[in-house]
């Protein structure tokens, strides 16, 4: 089981939803900014380098399909020119907020290597594609690793890769995935971010396709070290991955909840916490007496119980207390006190 104690990153994957614009791009700045997540996310492409021109859409692509078009007209529509990313960089440094990208192509890696990111993004679709898997592991950067569609020799695969060419293991967070949009509850599979951990000993987190929110909350509570969640502007704007994106609202209301997790989660040590001690007398029982008591009088079933407060001596000396004889005199309720224990 995996114990988290540091602070979750939360990654606002910004993605495509800018739709190719420039000022919707700066405004998802703003919004995951506003919402509390440490990092704002884009994806950096040339879209000729990464599908050929009959590539087919994925299912959740055609749905929001309005001209019928290949993925390769799709994701040239979606393509952030290097300018822009440079003036989104800018503008996260001005709202303080952290800016990624995933890089699909070599070109496109490195144009961000030169842009000093504190972590390296490695798509799912990409955890077999081990050309590119050696070129990212060869910089030993801080790496973010999805893997989604992927099982676990797949996992093992580019952990390996990524190692054999100079990452270093503790360099590497791997996502638990589910790449459909959006995740149905029954094929997120949340237990297998905990195998994952178990299994290759590296920090684990999630990145989430599912609609709504408690998915990457129950992760946070599971031991996620790094939250990824699509953020939009609007749903129903066009574009493929606005309709399992979450809008700012919801956004800050996931950030707010996974903080509030972290806290709840404590170091482990099961103690009364310092605001619940004053109860404890209020809670608890002690032994009293159940009637008038004579000293030397024995106590016994009959003439002693158990009710609150708690300031007396604790029901758990029953045993000791039961066929002792009473120093004292006592009226019913009165707590029992002995000198023996």
């Amino acid at each position: 089981m995996i114990i988290q104690n540091q602070k979750t990153i939360i990654i606002a994957e910004a993605g495509v939803n800018h739709n190719g614009d420039l000022s919707l791009a700066l405004e998802l700045v703003e919004a995951a900014a506003d919402s509390g997540a440490d990092y704002v996310k884009f994806q950096t492409f040339q879209a000729n380098k990464v599908v050929t021109n009959i590539a087919a859409k994925a299912e959740y692509q055609k749905k929001v399909d309005t001209e019928k078009e290949s993925q390769l007209q799709m994701l040239k529509k979606l393509e952030l020119p290097l300018n822009y990313h440079l003036k989104i960089i800018e503008h996260c440094k001005l709202k303080k907020i952290r800016f990624l990208s995933t890089a699909f192509d070599a070109q496109s890696f490195s144009f961000l290597m030169k842009q000093d990111l504190d972590y390296i993004k490695i798509a799912s679709g990409e955890i077999t594609n081990l050309p590119f898997l050696r070129i990212v592991g060869s910089k030993n950067k801080h790496v973010i690793l999805s893997t989604g569609m992927s099982n676990l020799g797949e996992v093992e695969f580019a952990l390996n890769v990524l190692e054999s060419s100079g990452t270093k293991k503790s360099n590497i967070t791997v996502l638990h995935c589910n790449t459909e949009y959006p995740t149905l509850m029954s094929d997120v599979n949340l237990n297998a971010m905990t195998t994952i951990a178990n299994s290759f000993g590296v920090s684990v987190g999630y990145s989430d396709h599912t609609l709504g929110i408690e998915i990457p909350i129950a992760a946070v509570a599971l031991g996620a070290s790094v939250i990824e969640k699509h953020l939009t502007l609007n749903k129903n704007l066009t574009g493929p991955d606005h309709k399992a994106s979450i809008e700012p609202d919801e956004f800050t209301k996931m950030c707010i909840a996974i903080r509030n997790i972290e806290k709840a989660m404590g170091d482990g040590i099961k103690r009364p916490s310092l605001s619940e001690i004053k109860n404890l007398c209020i809670a608890r029982r002690s032994i009293v007496a159940s009637k008038k008591i004579k000293q030397g009088e024995y106590f016994s079933l009959n003439n002693i119980t158990v009710k609150r407060p708690g300031k007396g001596l604790s029901p758990i000396f029953w045993d000791q207390v039961i066929g002792q004889k009473s120093d004292n005199d006592y009226e019913a309720d009165d707590l029992i006190f002995f000198k023996g224990i």
